[in-house]
């Protein structure tokens, strides 16, 4: 981490709602203990701004006949256009104008580290809650476990818990730069760190208590997602869930005393918003609302959102060429990138090899987020195809381990994963089933022939500072040795590559995945 002082001061400015789980809003309606109340949430919206308006929209619509509340269950700061040009100034603008009751911490806020992002949340005027983000040195958890609200006579207690995983897949963003761990995600710890919420926000006279969740339905390997956790506790009445994006309007899991708890998860991007409905007998139900069926726009969101997407269009829509093809990254929900090779991943992989003149080069599919149609190739549609800031490293590592590499990488197939390769100057067989790989090629820089790889041949490799120290690639190249770094990030190498290797023409040579990945 480079500034402490920026992260101390950060911390000041985060201190009326860093402290103290007691916190109690202040409601607009009369105090009405008929009305219902409807806590309307969000998850995964990566940077998808034009959504918040809806959103506050939507609760503008209902106010007048129930308590409503608004909170987010993680993953806004980063994932797009909005996020990147402005290091998520943008995103915490508009959301600052929702006004949210609560607010929780996803995996991808800590992509621009740790004080950036406590600089941002600072700057959101919300309760910003997580039991398990912990200074690793103090042991103090920076954050407040939960808050409490205040809707008419009832009082609701809105937890927050961040997947463990997001230590590991977002690395650079828990460690200084010569490693050394500034905070953990408690991860052996959070079923009892969720527990001991639960029952503090029941002695502070919560009438329910909300698990605001990024944990995700898959199962991971601390036994975290959300309904693992739910089996480990009681008290919970509801999870409003994120991290996977799965769309889930009610569904209901039984907790460690045999009681129903409700989950709901709204899927990415705005798709739908959510509704927990607390009605007055206080039976609760969730239900998920599509975005494109509300019709009533927040005057005062709209605002700021207009404002900054006319700031933002000043940088994305510069030209920078054309593609003739569609470059390929998901085909519906499924984002095939993550199992297997696409042009999109092809383009990016020549983009950085091009760049660092290296053997070959090798990056994470979870780093290309967007695909992109043929047409007009702007600033901004470069940046949806590639939004994060990780930037070029160049390591040397032998045939052999290569090798080794690649079936780490591979490993999760037939499961999609953002670490699975997109690759330049390498060419490979997978056998998917058993999770090996064979016959792997390395092209000749001078021939251009693909040649057998030699195992005790050292050779460089270019990627990008997340799949090196930011816990990419399971970690694999963590102890390798830098040969080069740069500060261009892949954004930058893919507008050089076809501005200037390609003359603003992205042509029919990437029409279609060129054989590197072969999956058998």
């Amino acid at each position: 981490m480079k500034n402490n002082h920026l992260f101390t001061v950060c911390l000041l400015l985060c201190g009326s709602f860093l402290t103290g789980c007691k916190t109690q809003s202040k409601v607009a309606v009369k105090e009405n203990a008929e009305k219902n109340i409807v806590i309307l949430f969000e998850n995964d919206v990566h940077c998808a701004i034009e959504g918040y308006q809806k959103l506050a929209g939507l609760r503008d619509a209902i106010q007048d006949t129930a308590y409503v509340g608004v909170v987010s269950c993680g993953d806004y700061l980063q994932g797009g256009t909005m996020g990147a040009i402005s290091t998520g100034r943008y995103v915490t603008e508009v959301m600052r104008t929702v006004g949210y009751d609560a607010v929780i911490l996803g995996n991808h806020e800590f992509d621009y580290k740790i004080p950036r992002m406590m600089e941002l949340l600072a700057g959101l005027g919300a309760p910003v809650v997580s039991c398990n983000l912990q200074n690793t040195k103090t042991k103090e958890f920076p954050f407040a476990p939960y808050v409490v609200k205040r809707y008419g006579n009832k009082k609701i207690a809105f937890i927050g818990a961040t997947t463990p995983s997001a230590r590991y897949t977002e690395e650079y963003g828990f460690v200084d730069e010569k490693g050394n761990e500034l905070f953990n995600l408690s991860p052996t710890e959070l079923p009892q760190l969720i527990q001991n919420a639960i029952n503090s926000a029941r002695e502070d006279g919560a009438d329910y208590v909300i698990l605001l969740s990024h944990l995700g339905e898959d199962p991971t390997v601390y036994d975290s997602d959300s309904h693992s956790i739910i089996k480990k506790t009681t008290g919970l009445d509801a999870v409003l869930d994120g991290h996977t994006h799965s769309v889930i309007s009610s569904d209901v899991v039984y907790d460690k005393a045999g009681k129903p708890v409700l989950i709901a998860q709204t899927g990415t991007k705005f798709e739908n918003v959510g509704k927990l409905y607390i009605n007055k007998n206080g039976k609760l139900s969730t239900s998920l609302v599509p975005v494109k069926s509300i019709t009533q726009d927040n005057p005062i969101v709209k605002r700021t959102f207009d404002r900054v997407n006319t700031e933002c269009k000043n940088f994305t829509e510069k030209v920078i060429g054309r593609n003739d093809v569609d470059l390929i990254v998901q085909i519906g929900d499924d984002k095939i990138i993550r199992v297997q090779e696409t042009n999109a991943g092809d383009l990016a992989a020549d983009a950085i090899r091009d760049y660092a003149k290296t053997d070959i080069s090798m990056m994470n599919a979870g780093g290309i987020r967007t695909t992109i149609p043929a047409g007009t190739l702007t600033y901004g549609k470069i940046l949806d195809l590639a939004p994060y800031d990780n930037a070029l490293n160049v390591v040397g590592i032998t045939g052999e381990n290569i090798v080794k590499l690649l079936t780490a990488v591979i490993s999760d197939l037939p499961e999609a994963s953002g670490d699975f390769p997109q690759v330049s100057g390498i060419s490979f067989d997978v056998d998917a089933k058993n999770h090996t790989v064979s016959n792997v090629k390395i092209q000749n820089k001078q021939t251009g022939v693909f040649e057998p790889i030699i195992n005790d041949k050292t050779y460089t490799m270019s990627t990008l500072d997340y799949t090196v120290s930011g816990g990419g690639f399971k970690g694999f190249l963590k102890s390798y040795p830098l040969l080069a770094s740069d500060s261009k990030t892949l954004s930058d190498l893919i507008m050089r590559y076809v501005s200037e290797t390609l003359n603003g023409r992205i042509g029919q040579q990437y029409s279609h995945p060129q054989g590197r990945i072969n999956i058998k």
